[in-house]
């Protein structure tokens, strides 16, 4: 059997989780997916997937082959057709928050997709971190200051923050005019950095920081950005996210003479050397849109 379509189909059960599902997609029979794992497994020389009634888990060594086979495939590709470079196609997976997903990707996607008509994006939209490997994602976007160790972290631009609370709930609580009257007033979370600092630039450069504390925190800005307009407190929400409510006067900036510190933007994968023409002009056009 071909090693390499044996690869192939090794990545695609490892994708859709699921033997017929991978057949379905390649358009072969069951048992041919079937032969393929066997030769994998024969040419691996260890059981790389444990096989259930109700799912396939990976093994540990299986996990260890599932980047070598996508290694691979992506070479395989490249070496057969080397205009890849300039015509993506296959499928390219893309973890983010929901923020991201809706005010960073989605006014890109309809020009990219149109530009690489034989290029697939699956989304996967969450919260919370995923890993690259297990969730078998080829490229995640991220707003941190400090990426993950390990990955390679390309930045795409940064992210803009403003202070802002609705008039009804200042008209009640007061307008703070220090950076310290922060503390005296409920401040609306986003969960990752619930119970921490927010960190704010001076007009003259400088970081300065105040603890902060608030009844409500959530993982979608969205929610926050809902509950500051419903005065429920003072939020520190992304500025494109913001800026709809801030012109029509649902919401007004706090500590004006302030900037809420900025966090960068980065698109995370697994290998510099074996990055994929669709990730590569993917995080192209990202940049191109934020700068």
């Amino acid at each position: 059997m071909d090693r390499v379509i044996a690869a192939q189909v090794y990545n695609r059960i490892c994708e859709l989780g699921s033997l017929s599902a991978a057949a379905r997609a390649l358009g072969i029979s069951r048992p041919m997916v079937s032969r393929y794992l066997e030769q994998m497994e024969k040419w691996a020389g260890t059981r790389l997937i444990h096989r259930s009634t109700r799912k396939l888990t990976l093994t540990s060594a299986g996990e260890q082959v599932l980047q070598k086979t996508r290694n691979l495939s992506r070479l395989s590709q490249e070496i057969e057709d080397q205009s890849s470079k300039d015509t993506p196609t296959g499928t390219l997976r893309v973890a983010c928050a929901h923020f991201t997903a809706m005010q960073i990707v989605a006014p890109v996607l309809p020009a990219f997709l149109a530009r690489y008509p034989a290029l697939r994006v699956e989304m996967d939209v969450n919260n919370h971190p995923v890993s690259l490997v297990g969730e078998r994602i080829d490229v995640a976007i991220r707003i941190t200051d400090n990426p993950e160790p390990g990955m390679i972290a390309r930045r795409l631009g940064e992210c803009r923050s403003v202070l802002c609370a609705s008039p009804g709930y200042l008209d009640v609580n007061g307008t703070p005019q220090t950076l310290e009257a922060l503390a005296q007033h409920n401040c609306l979370h986003y969960s990752f950095f619930a119970g921490q600092s927010w960190n704010f630039l001076t007009t003259g450069g400088e970081m300065v920081s105040v603890a902060v504390s608030g009844n409500l925190s959530a993982s979608i800005s969205a929610l926050l950005l809902e509950a500051a307009i419903n005065h429920c407190g003072i939020a520190m929400l992304p500025e494109s996210e913001a800026q709809s409510a801030i012109d029509s006067g649902l919401l007004v900036c706090v500590l004006p003479a302030l900037t809420p510190k900025p966090l960068a933007i980065y698109g995370i994968y697994q290998s510099r050397d074996f990055q994929p023409a669709a990730q590569r002009v993917f995080l192209d056009e990202l940049v191109r849109s934020l700068t």
